[in-house]
């Protein structure tokens, strides 16, 4: 069954516009994964708008399931993570003032950088996935340079399924096949929602854990954080 790791940066962003621990973070974590979710996810950035590099060291002794960090690969997040040694890094090519991911990697032309960042990793015995689109030839790249997964950006198929449901998730499904061939793990994340979810899981195959966050919080707001998750968890099924 595909994994639910919820990413909990939104959480992060409400306690920070009041400049106090409500809501906590650790607690939020803790009821996350008792209501159910399979891992929990963080995004510090380098402005540390919402998850603060204090909150990804306090957070990884209290992580009961699975601890992923996501990031661009600067020194800072590179001495974090090993410090901090989470289940899993996921690499996203993030300008510093980026709002959100909103493309993956090219694994070609930053071929030397990524494999001397994802050798540090794999030497310390972290799981690596690199954030990219469908294309074909960045997908076998990313193998070739080491990447134990990659995550497959789902922005262009959650904007395509408003219109198009019956095949959105085709270039999904042939790069899940792609990547299958080519050893890796899959992941996805980036817009995938109660509407969506369930049709990408059906289509797409290989898919090991999907990342969930903004839409997920947004529908906490009206349902409450442990009747979301499960109904997450029921798309997964």
């Amino acid at each position: 069954m595909t994994k639910l790791s919820v990413n909990i940066n939104k959480i992060a962003l409400i306690r920070n516009a009041r400049g106090n621990n409500m809501p906590d973070i650790l607690e939020i974590a803790s009821s996350c994964e008792r209501f159910g979710a399979d891992g929990i996810t963080v995004h510090p950035r380098p402005d540390e708008r919402h998850i603060r590099y204090q909150d990804v060291i306090d957070l990884r002794p209290r992580i009961t399931t699975e601890f992923n960090i996501e990031g661009y690969p600067s020194p800072r997040f590179i001495d974090l993570v090993l410090k901090v040694k989470p289940h899993q890094v996921t690499l996203v090519p993030d300008a510093p003032d980026a709002l959100t991911s909103n493309a993956g990697w090219d694994t070609v032309s930053h071929a030397a950088f990524l494999s001397e960042v994802l050798e540090a990793f794999c030497a310390a015995g972290i799981r690596t996935s690199l954030f990219v689109e469908t294309n074909t030839r960045i997908i076998e790249q990313a193998a070739k340079l080491g990447a134990d997964r990659v995550e497959l950006y789902t922005g262009p198929y959650a904007e395509a399924f408003v219109h198009h449901p019956e095949t959105a998730a085709r270039p999904f499904a042939l790069a899940a096949e792609v990547a299958h061939k080519n050893g890796l793990s899959l992941n996805a994340g980036h817009d995938l929602n109660l509407h969506n979810l369930k049709a990408f899981h059906e289509q797409v195959p290989y898919v090991e854990e999907v990342s969930i966050g903004h839409a997920l919080v947004c529908d906490a707001l009206y349902m409450g954080l442990e009747a979301t998750i499960k109904a997450y968890q029921n798309c997964l099924k």
